[in-house]
């Protein structure tokens, strides 16, 4: 069976090197593999390129954040053909049994559109990250803590973006990745839309991923925080702007958590969720690293050649 294999790279030619090479002992699915380097500022595309000269390799010259990198593939991979396509995070592991499990899915239950597998921490094998994701704007805490009783496979609000397994026929119908998110946020949106569609997003809970949080971990008290929080109004302001009391009640939770964190000695993360907060009523959406993370250390903006959030958290 086919598979469309799309991976996103910044400046971690290692992490993706090594995830490209656990492909190479499968031998029922058939990957094809597309990596998208998110113009790194170091020489991992030239290494990518000699260690991996199987893959598609494909540079972008300014970083477009997990939707506009994964888009620029997906538009590729649907160019060649109908193969289900895997998207997958270059710290985050996933065996060709499990793969196999979820597209097997995906061929008996033609109203599912989307599928992800349990995900657990990379360094704690045995503590689960996810269980699926439930609406941004309904729960504070998004991500599900445990599958529920009963069937193996059971519907959820969408599927974290780390590990996700689409229908070819889900982008062709209800597009791509909205690059105004730039990072978190996209997928949920994704697989909102996919639901207006008819199509289901499923946790196949027989499935295990892993993904080791703590390569990104430097940035989640800062960017991560931003964009979670900024993304939350854009999903508000595209699916439910007749909602004006969620609009209060995010308005006044990001005020309540800034002035906490402020007092709690964690300056930068008031910063980044206050940021986060304006830029999500102001509407200033897509990529903001260089500005955010020059506000929440006080320094004037980094030159970077790409921001350190083209990928998933």
């Amino acid at each position: 069976m086919q598979l469309a294999v799309i991976i996103l790279n910044w400046n971690a030619a290692a992490d993706t090197i090594e995830c490209v090479r656990r492909f190479s002992g499968w031998n029922q699915a058939q990957p094809v593999i597309w990596v998208v380097d998110n113009a790194s500022g170091d020489s991992s595309a030239e290494a990518i390129a000699r260690e991996c000269p199987q893959v598609h390799l494909l540079r972008n010259s300014t970083n477009l954040g997990y939707a506009g990198g994964n888009n620029r593939a997906i538009v590729e991979a649907l160019a060649a053909g109908d193969a289900p396509l895997l998207l997958l995070n270059n710290d985050a592991h996933i065996a060709e049994t499990d793969v196999m499990t979820m597209l097997d899915t995906l061929a008996a239950r033609p109203e599912v559109g989307i599928v992800g597998p349990l995900m657990f921490d990379g360094d704690r094998p045995d503590k689960l990250l996810a269980a699926g994701g439930q609406n941004i704007v309904w729960h504070l805490t998004s991500h599900l803590a445990g599958p529920p009783a009963g069937e193996p496979v059971y519907p959820v609000d969408y599927i974290p973006g780390t590990v996700m397994l689409v229908r070819a026929e889900v982008f062709r119908r209800v597009g791509l990745l909205d690059e105004a998110y730039f990072f978190t946020g996209e997928t949920p949106d994704f697989c909102y839309r996919a639901k207006l569609q008819g199509y289901l997003s499923v946790v196949e809970s027989r499935a295990r991923a892993s993904h080791t949080v703590s390569r990104s971990s430097k940035l989640r008290r800062t960017l991560y925080v931003y964009y979670i929080i900024r993304n939350r109004f854009l999903f508000l302001r595209k699916h439910y702007r007749r909602h004006f009391w969620l609009f209060g009640f995010w308005t006044l939770y990001c005020l309540a958590l800034t002035v906490k964190l402020q007092f709690s000695g964690q300056s930068p993360t008031a910063k980044a969720t206050w940021l986060g907060l304006a830029d999500g009523w102001q509407g200033r959406f897509g990529g903001q690293n260089e500005r955010v993370l020059a506000a929440c250390s006080g320094q004037p903006p980094p030159v970077l050649q790409a921001g350190q959030s083209g990928q998933r958290p």
